[in-house]
């Protein structure tokens, strides 16, 4: 979808592909048919945007083999669907029976996390659709912050300097600007905006700025605007928002409350938790709901989970949503008279996390939830100013990205 911010900026919204991932050239083709398409039907918008994921392996190939690309592009096109933005975080496969940490693996002091990110951003901009200003690619909070050491930001900080060098690199060779976004997260070295400041304080912000997902934001209990306000202090660019929605409990010691949360307990991923602080103290956490409701944390002010929740329908009670943390936060970004991002990414990913009877029936019920979402962001955006604005027909791609960075 395309939108357009009041100064001009237009605005691509799009939803995360780890919805529906694939590991493969052939996989992805295939989930763009079967769901990414039929997703861009299910809004009745002639083009939908759609942030892919690939794994490491798949990136490097397609990163090595340009006319891959363009058949790639060639194929978003054909189905109305546009990329603007990868999803660079979880290296490997994410969606394995058991996650959990391995996602934050390797970390930024490692090569192969910049050799993987300068990948995707060779790709993004070659998938770029002609009109597009600027691509992007989020990527990991630095580190998982268990083992982090003064040698390892050290080691991170050069990566980042590679990193915007080849940054550099791309835009001269292609003419398109690719920029890349850390993720503050729970659990990870940036697990707030105040930590991402600090550790990218050094890197060169005209390539490397922040992603700001919305229940990341929430599950450390910041303040949107405050957060916002803290980045454009400085400098720092919000290169990319994640539009999501975290579980909220306002009494977890409630036995009613903790049944209904245990249901949220599973295997795959880690669900951060962060209790609200009581008294101006810092909230505190832990890094799974699981341990959590065993007693790592008290349970004397709100929990808010890192549990991605629909974002166009609340949990049945006694459970809510961090929804309205996700409306300051596009309140903070976009109701002003510049636009805060002009990348917007619907990132209720983990669809199969959640407990069954939540869970969307078949790909037609999957493909109903997705743009359900995506009209209900778009309805928000609509009310903080924002137009909507028709893209123009997507072409034959006539001309062929090639060279490699």
């Amino acid at each position: 979808m395309r939108l357009r911010h009041r100064d001009g900026t237009a605005v691509h919204l799009g939803h995360c592909a780890d919805v529906h991932p694939a590991d493969t050239l052939e996989g992805i083709t295939a989930r763009l048919a079967a769901h990414a398409e039929p997703i861009r039907r299910a809004t009745g918008e002639p083009v939908v945007g759609l942030g892919l994921w690939l794994p490491a392996v798949t990136a490097a190939a397609l990163a090595a083999d340009p006319a891959a690309v363009t058949r790639l592009r060639r194929e978003l096109m054909a189905r109305g669907v546009e990329t603007v933005t990868l999803n660079g975080s979880p290296y490997r496969v994410f969606h394995a029976p058991v996650v959990k940490r391995a996602v934050y693996y390797p970390d930024w002091s490692e090569p192969a996390r910049l050799e993987y990110t300068l990948d995707l951003a060779r790709i993004m901009a070659r998938l770029l659709p002609d009109d597009a200003e600027r691509g992007s690619v989020s990527t990991l909070g630095l580190a998982w912050r268990t083992a982090w050491s003064r040698t390892r930001m050290s080691a991170a900080t050069r990566q980042l300097d590679a990193l915007a060098a080849g940054l550099r690199q791309i835009a001269a060779e292609t003419g398109r600007t690719v920029r890349v976004a850390v993720e503050p997260e729970p659990g990870c070295v940036a697990a707030t905006t105040e930590q991402a400041v600090e550790a990218l304080k050094d890197a060169d912000h005209d390539w490397i700025g922040l992603c700001l997902d919305a229940c990341h934001l929430a599950v450390a209990h910041e303040e949107p605007g405050t957060a916002v306000a803290r980045l454009l202090a400085a400098g720092l660019p919000v290169v990319k928002v994640q539009a999501s929605s975290a579980l909220e409990a306002a009494d977890p010691v409630d036995p009613g409350v903790r049944k209904a949360l245990e249901a949220f307990t599973e295997p795959r991923f880690l669900h951060q938790t962060g209790e609200a602080g009581q008294s101006g103290r810092e909230p505190l956490g832990s890094d799974d709901l699981g341990p959590a409701l065993a007693g790592a944390l008290p349970g004397r002010a709100p929990w808010r989970i890192h549990h991605h929740v629909p974002l166009h329908e609340e949990p049945a009670a006694p459970l809510t949503s961090t929804r309205p943390v996700l409306r300051d936060t596009l309140r903070a970004l976009f109701a002003g008279d510049r636009a805060g991002t002009d990348h917007v990414e619907v990132e209720t990913s983990a669809w199969s996390a959640l407990p069954e009877h939540l869970r969307p029936a078949g790909a037609a019920g999957l493909a109903r939830a997705v743009a359900a979402e995506l009209d209900w962001v778009a309805r928000e955006l609509v009310g903080l100013g924002v137009t909507r604005a028709v893209p123009p027909a997507h072409p034959t791609p006539t001309t062929e990205r090639t060279g490699r960075a």
